[in-house]
Protein backbone atom coordinates (compact mmCIF):
# COMPACT_ATOMS: atom_id res chain seq x y z
CA UNK A 1 0.00 0.00 0.00
CA UNK A 2 1.13 3.55 -0.71
CA UNK A 3 1.84 5.85 2.18
CA UNK A 4 -0.63 8.48 3.35
CA UNK A 5 -0.72 11.20 0.65
CA UNK A 6 -0.39 14.10 3.11
CA UNK A 7 2.52 12.41 4.87
CA UNK A 8 4.08 11.65 1.49
CA UNK A 9 4.22 15.31 0.52
CA UNK A 10 5.56 16.29 3.93
CA UNK A 11 8.33 13.73 3.59
CA UNK A 12 9.05 14.86 0.04
CA UNK A 13 9.71 18.48 1.04
CA UNK A 14 11.70 17.40 4.09
CA UNK A 15 13.98 15.35 1.81
CA UNK A 16 14.23 18.02 -0.89
CA UNK A 17 14.82 21.24 1.00
CA UNK A 18 16.72 23.62 -1.24
CA UNK A 19 17.08 21.03 -4.00
CA UNK A 20 15.27 22.89 -6.77
CA UNK A 21 12.95 19.95 -7.33
CA UNK A 22 10.15 20.33 -9.86
CA UNK A 23 7.44 20.00 -7.24
CA UNK A 24 7.46 16.23 -7.23
CA UNK A 25 5.09 15.34 -10.06
CA UNK A 26 6.48 16.74 -13.32
CA UNK A 27 8.17 14.35 -15.74
CA UNK A 28 11.93 14.64 -16.15
CA UNK A 29 12.74 16.90 -19.08
CA UNK A 30 9.46 18.81 -18.84
CA UNK A 31 11.20 22.17 -18.40
CA UNK A 32 8.71 23.48 -20.94
CA UNK A 33 5.90 22.98 -18.42
CA UNK A 34 7.81 24.94 -15.81
CA UNK A 35 8.45 27.74 -18.32
CA UNK A 36 4.76 27.90 -19.24
CA UNK A 37 3.81 28.13 -15.56
CA UNK A 38 6.31 30.94 -15.03
CA UNK A 39 4.92 32.84 -18.01
CA UNK A 40 1.35 32.50 -16.71
CA UNK A 41 2.24 33.97 -13.30
CA UNK A 42 4.37 36.68 -14.90
CA UNK A 43 1.37 37.73 -17.02
CA UNK A 44 -0.88 37.73 -13.96
CA UNK A 45 1.38 39.74 -11.64
CA UNK A 46 0.90 43.16 -13.33
CA UNK A 47 -2.86 43.00 -12.63
CA UNK A 48 -2.32 43.26 -8.87
CA UNK A 49 -2.59 46.53 -6.95
CA UNK A 50 0.57 48.33 -5.89
CA UNK A 51 2.08 46.91 -2.67
CA UNK A 52 -0.55 44.15 -2.66
CA UNK A 53 -0.27 41.50 0.05
CA UNK A 54 -0.24 38.04 -1.50
CA UNK A 55 -0.58 34.62 0.14
CA UNK A 56 0.55 31.53 -1.76
CA UNK A 57 -1.30 28.40 -0.63
CA UNK A 58 0.50 25.03 -0.60
CA UNK A 59 3.61 26.97 -1.54
CA UNK A 60 6.05 24.03 -1.63
CA UNK A 61 9.40 25.35 -2.80
CA UNK A 62 7.99 28.87 -3.22
CA UNK A 63 8.49 29.13 -6.96
CA UNK A 64 5.21 31.01 -7.51
CA UNK A 65 6.28 33.60 -4.95
CA UNK A 66 9.64 33.94 -6.71
CA UNK A 67 8.01 34.45 -10.10
CA UNK A 68 5.58 37.05 -8.77
CA UNK A 69 8.31 39.00 -7.00
CA UNK A 70 10.55 38.90 -10.07
CA UNK A 71 7.82 40.71 -11.99
CA UNK A 72 6.56 42.94 -9.17
CA UNK A 73 9.15 43.92 -6.56
CA UNK A 74 6.56 45.90 -4.61
CA UNK A 75 4.44 42.87 -3.69
CA UNK A 76 4.35 41.68 -0.06
CA UNK A 77 4.43 37.93 -0.51
CA UNK A 78 3.90 35.12 2.02
CA UNK A 79 3.40 31.40 1.64
CA UNK A 80 2.08 28.50 3.69
CA UNK A 81 2.13 24.74 3.32
CA UNK A 82 0.98 21.71 5.33
CA UNK A 83 4.48 20.19 5.29
CA UNK A 84 6.26 20.66 8.64
CA UNK A 85 9.58 21.28 6.85
CA UNK A 86 9.95 23.38 3.71
CA UNK A 87 12.75 24.51 1.39
CA UNK A 88 14.21 27.95 2.05
CA UNK A 89 11.76 30.50 0.60
CA UNK A 90 12.74 33.08 -2.02
CA UNK A 91 14.50 36.13 -0.64
CA UNK A 92 11.96 38.65 0.62
CA UNK A 93 9.18 36.08 1.11
CA UNK A 94 7.92 34.60 4.38
CA UNK A 95 6.57 31.09 4.85
CA UNK A 96 4.65 29.20 7.51
CA UNK A 97 5.01 25.42 7.62
CA UNK A 98 2.50 22.97 9.08
CA UNK A 99 -0.48 24.97 7.82
CA UNK A 100 -3.54 23.32 6.32
CA UNK A 101 -5.45 25.32 3.74
CA UNK A 102 -8.72 24.48 5.49
CA UNK A 103 -7.62 26.40 8.59
CA UNK A 104 -5.43 29.38 7.75
CA UNK A 105 -3.71 31.14 10.69
CA UNK A 106 -4.35 34.63 9.34
CA UNK A 107 -6.83 37.39 10.29
CA UNK A 108 -9.91 38.16 8.21
CA UNK A 109 -9.48 40.26 5.08
CA UNK A 110 -5.70 40.49 5.27
CA UNK A 111 -4.69 39.74 1.67
CA UNK A 112 -5.36 41.35 -1.69
CA UNK A 113 -4.63 38.13 -3.55
CA UNK A 114 -4.36 34.40 -2.89
CA UNK A 115 -2.45 32.17 -5.28
CA UNK A 116 -1.82 28.45 -5.57
CA UNK A 117 -0.09 26.21 -8.09
CA UNK A 118 -1.06 22.55 -7.98
CA UNK A 119 -2.18 22.99 -4.38
CA UNK A 120 -5.74 24.29 -4.00
CA UNK A 121 -7.29 21.13 -5.46
CA UNK A 122 -5.45 18.91 -2.96
CA UNK A 123 -7.56 20.21 -0.09
CA UNK A 124 -11.24 19.94 0.82
CA UNK A 125 -12.44 22.35 -1.84
CA UNK A 126 -15.41 23.85 -0.02
CA UNK A 127 -13.44 24.46 3.19
CA UNK A 128 -10.41 25.82 1.36
CA UNK A 129 -12.60 28.16 -0.68
CA UNK A 130 -14.33 29.41 2.48
CA UNK A 131 -10.99 30.09 4.18
CA UNK A 132 -9.68 31.82 1.06
CA UNK A 133 -12.72 34.06 1.04
CA UNK A 134 -12.30 34.84 4.74
CA UNK A 135 -8.72 36.08 4.49
CA UNK A 136 -9.25 38.03 1.25
CA UNK A 137 -10.10 41.72 1.18
CA UNK A 138 -13.41 42.76 -0.32
CA UNK A 139 -11.73 43.48 -3.65
CA UNK A 140 -9.54 40.39 -3.43
CA UNK A 141 -8.57 38.01 -6.21
CA UNK A 142 -7.92 34.26 -6.16
CA UNK A 143 -5.59 32.83 -8.84
CA UNK A 144 -5.02 29.08 -8.97
CA UNK A 145 -3.18 26.87 -11.43
CA UNK A 146 -4.82 23.44 -11.26
CA UNK A 147 -4.17 19.93 -12.56
CA UNK A 148 -6.12 18.37 -15.42
CA UNK A 149 -7.27 14.77 -15.38
CA UNK A 150 -6.71 14.49 -19.14
CA UNK A 151 -3.24 16.06 -19.12
CA UNK A 152 0.29 14.68 -19.55
CA UNK A 153 1.28 15.10 -15.89
CA UNK A 154 -1.20 12.55 -14.57
CA UNK A 155 -0.50 10.24 -17.52
CA UNK A 156 3.22 10.34 -16.73
CA UNK A 157 2.63 9.58 -13.06
CA UNK A 158 0.27 6.68 -13.75
CA UNK A 159 3.07 5.14 -15.81
CA UNK A 160 5.51 5.81 -12.96
CA UNK A 161 3.20 3.98 -10.56
CA UNK A 162 3.14 0.90 -12.80
CA UNK A 163 6.94 0.98 -13.02
CA UNK A 164 7.37 1.25 -9.25
CA UNK A 165 4.90 -1.54 -8.55
CA UNK A 166 6.62 -3.77 -11.10
CA UNK A 167 9.85 -3.55 -9.11
CA UNK A 168 8.71 -3.64 -5.52
CA UNK A 169 5.59 -5.82 -5.74
CA UNK A 170 5.27 -7.75 -9.01
CA UNK A 171 8.94 -8.79 -9.06
CA UNK A 172 9.35 -8.59 -5.28
CA UNK A 173 12.92 -7.38 -5.66
CA UNK A 174 13.34 -5.85 -2.19
CA UNK A 175 12.29 -9.02 -0.37
CA UNK A 176 14.33 -11.19 -2.70
CA UNK A 177 17.39 -9.03 -2.03
CA UNK A 178 16.90 -9.09 1.74
CA UNK A 179 16.47 -12.88 1.75
CA UNK A 180 19.76 -13.17 -0.09
CA UNK A 181 21.48 -11.34 2.76
CA UNK A 182 20.69 -14.31 4.98
CA UNK A 183 22.61 -16.62 2.63
CA UNK A 184 25.99 -14.96 2.93
CA UNK A 185 28.94 -17.24 3.40
CA UNK A 186 32.35 -16.12 4.58
CA UNK A 187 31.36 -12.46 4.45
CA UNK A 188 30.67 -12.59 0.70
CA UNK A 189 27.37 -11.49 -0.78
CA UNK A 190 25.10 -13.80 -2.71
CA UNK A 191 23.46 -11.81 -5.53
CA UNK A 192 20.50 -13.75 -6.94
CA UNK A 193 20.33 -14.09 -10.71
CA UNK A 194 16.89 -12.46 -10.63
CA UNK A 195 18.41 -9.34 -9.08
CA UNK A 196 21.28 -9.31 -11.59
CA UNK A 197 18.97 -9.38 -14.63
CA UNK A 198 16.18 -7.22 -13.15
CA UNK A 199 17.50 -3.82 -14.38
CA UNK A 200 17.59 -5.06 -18.00
CA UNK A 201 14.15 -6.60 -17.60
CA UNK A 202 12.78 -3.37 -16.11
CA UNK A 203 14.23 -1.35 -18.98
CA UNK A 204 12.78 -3.76 -21.53
CA UNK A 205 9.34 -3.72 -19.93
CA UNK A 206 9.08 -0.02 -19.05
CA UNK A 207 11.90 1.83 -20.79
CA UNK A 208 15.48 2.85 -20.12
CA UNK A 209 15.78 5.16 -17.10
CA UNK A 210 12.24 4.24 -16.01
CA UNK A 211 11.42 3.78 -12.33
CA UNK A 212 11.38 0.03 -12.95
CA UNK A 213 15.01 0.15 -14.13
CA UNK A 214 15.99 2.73 -11.50
CA UNK A 215 14.72 0.75 -8.51
CA UNK A 216 16.00 -2.58 -9.84
CA UNK A 217 19.45 -1.08 -10.44
CA UNK A 218 19.52 0.58 -7.02
CA UNK A 219 18.75 -2.75 -5.34
CA UNK A 220 21.32 -4.60 -7.45
CA UNK A 221 24.00 -2.06 -6.61
CA UNK A 222 23.06 -2.19 -2.92
CA UNK A 223 23.96 -5.88 -2.90
CA UNK A 224 27.06 -5.56 -5.07
CA UNK A 225 28.53 -2.50 -3.37
CA UNK A 226 27.58 -3.83 0.05
CA UNK A 227 29.22 -7.20 -0.52
CA UNK A 228 31.52 -6.82 2.49
CA UNK A 229 29.24 -4.59 4.55
CA UNK A 230 27.17 -5.89 7.45
CA UNK A 231 23.90 -7.39 6.15
CA UNK A 232 21.89 -5.17 8.49
CA UNK A 233 23.37 -2.05 6.86
CA UNK A 234 22.52 -3.31 3.38
CA UNK A 235 19.01 -4.21 4.53
CA UNK A 236 18.50 -0.68 5.83
CA UNK A 237 19.60 0.73 2.49
CA UNK A 238 17.09 -1.48 0.69
CA UNK A 239 14.39 -0.35 3.14
CA UNK A 240 15.24 3.27 2.29
CA UNK A 241 14.83 2.56 -1.41
CA UNK A 242 11.42 1.01 -0.76
CA UNK A 243 10.36 3.83 1.57
CA UNK A 244 11.09 6.46 -1.07
CA UNK A 245 9.31 4.42 -3.72
CA UNK A 246 6.21 4.16 -1.53
CA UNK A 247 6.47 7.87 -0.78
CA UNK A 248 6.18 8.48 -4.51
CA UNK A 249 3.18 6.16 -4.68
CA UNK A 250 1.54 8.30 -1.99
CA UNK A 251 2.19 11.47 -3.96
CA UNK A 252 0.79 9.88 -7.12
CA UNK A 253 -2.36 8.87 -5.21
CA UNK A 254 -2.84 12.45 -4.03
CA UNK A 255 -2.26 13.76 -7.56
CA UNK A 256 -4.87 11.37 -8.93
CA UNK A 257 -7.39 12.54 -6.32
CA UNK A 258 -6.61 16.19 -7.08
CA UNK A 259 -7.20 15.60 -10.78
CA UNK A 260 -10.53 13.95 -10.01
CA UNK A 261 -11.49 17.03 -7.97
CA UNK A 262 -10.94 19.45 -10.83
CA UNK A 263 -12.47 17.05 -13.38
CA UNK A 264 -15.76 17.33 -11.47
CA UNK A 265 -16.15 20.86 -12.76
CA UNK A 266 -19.70 21.38 -11.48
CA UNK A 267 -18.84 20.49 -7.89
CA UNK A 268 -15.59 22.46 -8.00
CA UNK A 269 -17.32 25.55 -9.38
CA UNK A 270 -20.17 25.26 -6.88
CA UNK A 271 -17.76 25.18 -3.92
CA UNK A 272 -16.13 28.41 -5.03
CA UNK A 273 -19.45 30.06 -5.82
CA UNK A 274 -20.85 29.19 -2.39
CA UNK A 275 -17.78 30.78 -0.79
CA UNK A 276 -18.53 34.03 -2.63
CA UNK A 277 -16.23 33.77 -5.63
CA UNK A 278 -17.09 34.89 -9.14
CA UNK A 279 -15.16 33.20 -11.94
CA UNK A 280 -13.22 35.63 -14.13
CA UNK A 281 -11.24 33.39 -16.49
CA UNK A 282 -10.11 29.83 -17.06
CA UNK A 283 -7.09 29.51 -19.37
CA UNK A 284 -5.84 26.04 -20.38
CA UNK A 285 -2.03 25.94 -20.30
CA UNK A 286 -0.12 23.95 -22.90
CA UNK A 287 3.61 23.33 -23.05
CA UNK A 288 5.28 24.91 -26.08
CA UNK A 289 5.19 22.53 -29.02
CA UNK A 290 2.48 20.34 -27.48
CA UNK A 291 -1.26 20.19 -28.09
CA UNK A 292 -2.65 18.72 -24.85
CA UNK A 293 -3.12 21.18 -21.95
CA UNK A 294 -1.39 20.17 -18.73
CA UNK A 295 -3.19 22.61 -16.39
CA UNK A 296 -5.81 25.36 -16.10
CA UNK A 297 -5.03 28.87 -14.88
CA UNK A 298 -8.20 30.02 -13.08
CA UNK A 299 -8.91 33.47 -11.66
CA UNK A 300 -11.77 34.54 -9.40
CA UNK A 301 -12.97 37.67 -7.63
CA UNK A 302 -14.59 37.77 -4.19
CA UNK A 303 -18.10 39.23 -4.46
CA UNK A 304 -19.38 39.61 -0.91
Amino acid sequence: MASNPHAAWSEFWALNKGSGQDGGCLPAGYQGINNTQKQAWSRFAPSLLKNARVLDLATGDGRVMAWLMATRRDLKVSGCDMAPELPIPPRGAKVKAGVRMEKLPYPDRQFACLTSQFGFEYGETAKVAAEAARVLRDDGVLAILTHRQDGPILAHNIKRRAQILWAIEEQGLPELAKRSLQLRRGGLAVVPEAITVAPAQGAAAHGAQSAAWEIAEAIRQSLVMGARDHPANVARLIDTIVSRARNELGRIASLEAACATTADEATFAHALEMAGFEALANEPLTESGQTTPFADFRTYRITR
